[in-house]
């Protein structure tokens, strides 16, 4: 007797279904994995969408809430397993996975626990997705971003940090407030490491194309009467503001996250401060990753827009540099 399915519906192609063409597979869904997850949705960016993680019960039960809200999503597939094959044929591999800092230990030994668990992760991805582009979200990001490429083995073009994306977000909202425009009418970076050492690029901060430094030649450095440096100081300890208030950062990093992953999916060519390969660049000697201005499209960073710097910029930017090559040194097993 014949099913219902088969009275319903009768088949007029017979061959395998498509493989997706914009799967988005998030490994990690904590809080900021699933942030991510849900702002890619909701900007209808993925055809397919698989979430990883080890945690099996919270990953069937996040997986199961996104499924039930279907009808109001235009991503038809959403899948979860903590076996890697439900990732395969990922365009984008978004990585949120890894351990928090515990009270009282070091930043090398956070990067080694957390190297540790990428070693099992990022050859699983490569494994199952080739040709994918891989976005590390994970912190101290622009350390795991080099460990990522190393244990990759993909193009460093296919590997970048989410970086001071974030960053130069929230440096344009505070800026722009205090300007009483909207964030978007504010031009303005943040650079190099993600996190304390930040690189505020105050020569280049601008308002409908004219430059603050014109009326405030000072401004952001010591002698700066209106002391605009404080603003780079809140960008600086937002997150920390935000873990002390709530107990963790998510919504803003998975908005960003969603930002870069449409610059890939639409082949969009459009300029983001990610993590990305540095080496030769600004007299940087060491293999780090450092973020800069970047042109994003359909094949990862297509090119690296040569920001002109003030002196004491390049030099922020190098001891950034020589930083994290000191802490890549000491890893272990990459």
């Amino acid at each position: 007797m014949a099913s219902t399915l088969e009275k319903l519906l009768t088949p007029l192609c017979g061959g395998p279904p498509e493989p997706p063409r914009n799967k988005v597979t998030v490994v990690g869904v904590g809080q900021v994995g699933m942030a991510c997850a849900v702002s890619i949705l909701l900007r209808e960016l993925a055809d397919e969408l698989a979430l990883v993680d080890v945690m099996e019960d919270k990953l069937k039960g996040e997986m199961m809430d996104l499924q039930h809200g279907s009808l109001f999503l235009k991503t038809p597939k959403i899948v979860a397993d903590k076996d890697y094959s439900v990732t395969a044929n990922s365009r984008i591999v978004v990585v949120t996975a890894g351990v928090r800092q515990q009270e009282g230990e070091s930043r090398l030994n956070l990067v080694q626990r957390n190297v540790n668990i990428f070693k099992h992760i990022i050859p699983q991805i490569t494994r199952y997705s080739p040709e994918c582009i891989i976005i590390v979200v994970s912190n101290p990001v622009d350390v795991l971003t080099y460990v990522t490429w190393k244990l990759s083995g993909l193009p460093k073009h296919r590997v970048f940090g989410s970086g001071t994306n974030l960053d130069s977000a929230r440096f344009r909202f505070l800026m722009a407030e205090q300007l009483g425009v909207h964030s978007s009418s504010f031009n303005g970076w943040i650079l190099g490491e993600h996190g304390d050492t930040s690189v505020p690029v105050w020569s280049g901060t601008n308002v409908a194309g004219v430059n603050l430094q014109a009326f405030n030649p000072n401004i952001g450095a010591d002698g700066d009467e209106e002391n605009w440096k404080e603003t780079h100081k809140m960008v600086v300890d937002s997150a920390y503001q935000v873990i002390k208030l709530k107990g963790y950062t998510n919504w803003a990093i998975g908005l960003s996250v969603a930002d870069l992953t449409e610059s890939i999916v639409r082949n969009m060519n459009r300029i983001h401060p990610v993590s990305t390969m540095v080496q030769g660049m600004y007299g940087i000697p060491e293999h780090v990753y450092l973020s800069l201005p970047c042109v994003l499209n359909g094949g990862g960073v297509a090119s690296v827009v040569n920001v002109t710097l003030t002196d004491q910029e390049v030099a922020q930017l190098r001891a950034s540099g020589a930083t994290l090559g000191n802490i890549q040194k000491n890893l272990q097993d990459i």
